[in-house]
């Protein structure tokens, strides 16, 4: 139990009704998990405004209520906290309630439109070799130390990541890697956490379904780096062209990181294989088991934070040189007849982009490639035909299929995928909305040497249909049909 007076540090309130000396069992934004004692944040949601719920939140035993405005009727024997800003108040006093946990952690965050999961997966698995018990925020899992806790968001609520970083603190952890998405950033999901770093890997067109613009996404981004701490770093990918941007108010310290432009860290990629790459950091070459020019940034950015924390370079070149692919980022599957399944998360038009001009940059282009891919529903439309463009452009065959359709037909989905299709590759475009039978038709179509791209769902394990999760694993389904024909077309 907590005293609420010794949690209220930092929160903006405007006015107090009844007492705050009282104990406090835990804080809750959800009403449905009210409990004896509880404070109760009534916090307005881009669906649901929490306040409705105070009423259901007072009858579960809430004590506390902290509101931006006060219902007509106020219950006796409850505290009320009138804020400014309840969704910033719930990070705070979530944060204050577990003791603050990221200022006894070196905390970072990585955000960014693509590599955010990767870089924070990479750092992970860099320091746990590097002999620090580490934790993990991922969209992919949470850990701490070697426990893995299932991820539901990118960035989960402000009382679960505290609840986390809380436990991560008393298992021993020294470090904490965090994704940091647009949507937490904007949610102050974050707010009351202490980093020590920030990272930027890039921004492109995403998300516009909820930030409305592209401005506003950006501004988004950038207000995570305005508000670092000056005694934390501010590390920037500058072949982006909002790279300075993202750095322009941060009391931080600045660094940058690129493969193009001149950089306080600077890479060269020497090879470019589906064994690996071979890179040169900061003068010095290594060997990596990953894949493309975006995990080279993905690679600096990782190798830079390590010496911004102060750990030996030639330490860190040689951990990452053991280090193995994220599962679903480029994930390489070989078929006994020669054919290459790639399973990846590319959901955006950069990434689809970014994924086929790395396969370009390593093909022989004497074999066909074929794309598998479609487009998350109730998610942003504009995206939609880009993506149709780019895939039927940079692929030889295109297969249009069913991704998370959500509440959305999949058909209509694909429709709006074959705008961006051009006249000219019509003829290299064909729909089959069951993705199993999509990923099968491919690996029927394609011969020895060929490659087949899966992308879109990468790590997920499900496919989310009218509000059910559905078991679907793509690498799964790939290596399955990849075996199975693979061994008929051998008999024949």
């Amino acid at each position: 139990m907590k005293i609420l007076n010794d949690i209220l540090k930092n929160i903006e309130i405007t006015k107090v009704i009844g007492s705050t000396d009282v104990e406090v069992s835990s804080i809750e934004f959800d009403s449905r998990k009210v409990e004896p004692d509880s404070v109760f944040v009534a916090v307005k949601g881009t669906q649901v405004d929490g306040h409705i719920f105070i009423p259901r939140a007072i009858e579960a035993g809430a004590k506390i209520i902290v509101c931006e405005t006060l219902l007509e009727k106020l219950s006796e024997n409850i505290t009320y906290l009138i804020v400014k800003n309840s969704s910033k108040s719930l990070g705070i006093l979530a944060s204050n309630f577990y003791g603050n946990p990221s200022s006894k952690l070196m905390l970072i965050g990585v955000t960014g439109t693509n590599g955010k999961t990767t870089v924070v997966s990479l750092l992970y698995d860099l320091f746990k070799k590097l002999g620090y018990k580490t934790g993990l925020l991922s969209t992919i899992q949470n850990k701490i130390g070697d426990e893995i806790i299932g991820a539901t968001h990118t960035t989960p609520d402000p009382v679960q990541i505290n609840k986390l970083l809380s436990r991560m603190v008393h298992a021993g952890c020294t470090h904490c890697f965090m994704e940091v998405s647009s949507h937490a950033i904007d949610q102050d999901r974050i707010a009351g956490l202490i980093f020590e770093g920030g990272i930027f890997t890039n921004i492109t067109h995403d998300h516009l379904d909820y930030h409305k613009t592209f401005d506003n996404y950006l501004k988004v981004k950038k207000k995570f780096f305005d508000e670092l701490p000056d005694y934390a770093f501010a590390l920037s990918n500058i072949d982006d062209k909002n790279g300075r941007v993202i750095l322009q108010n941060t009391k931080a310290l600045k660094k940058t990181y690129s493969l193009k432009s001149l950089s306080d860290f600077k890479c060269k990629i020497i090879e470019n294989q589906f064994e690996g790459l071979e890179l040169n950091i900061d003068g010095q070459e290594f060997w990596c088991r990953l894949i493309g020019s975006f995990n080279a940034y993905n690679l600096l950015a990782v190798y830079a934070a390590a010496i911004l924390l102060s750990e030996e370079k030639s330490k860190v070149l040689t951990a990452l040189s053991m280090i193995e692919a994220v599962e679903g980022r480029f994930d390489v599957i070989r078929s006994q007849n020669n054919i290459t399944g790639i399973v990846d998360y590319a959901h955006s038009p950069d990434a689809l982009k970014n994924v086929l001009d790395t396969i370009h940059s390593i093909r022989t282009k004497n074999e066909t490639l074929i794309t598998i891919v479609g487009a998350g529903g109730d998610r942003d439309k504009n995206k939609r035909s880009l993506m149709g463009q780019i895939v039927s452009r940079k692929s030889n065959k295109v297969i249009l299929t069913s991704d998370n359709p959500r509440s959305e037909e999949p058909e209509q989905v694909i429709k709006d995928i074959e705008k961006g299709v051009e006249p000219i590759n019509y003829k290299k475009v064909i729909s089959i909305t069951n993705r199993r039978e999509a990923i099968k038709a491919a690996c029927s179509f394609a011969k020895p040497g060929d490659i087949i791209l899966v992308a879109g769902k990468g790590h997920e394990k499900y496919q989310e249909i009218k509000g059910v999760k559905y078991p679907f694993d793509d690498k799964e389904v790939l290596r399955e049909f990849l075996t199975t024909l693979s061994i008929i077309k051998n008999t024949n």
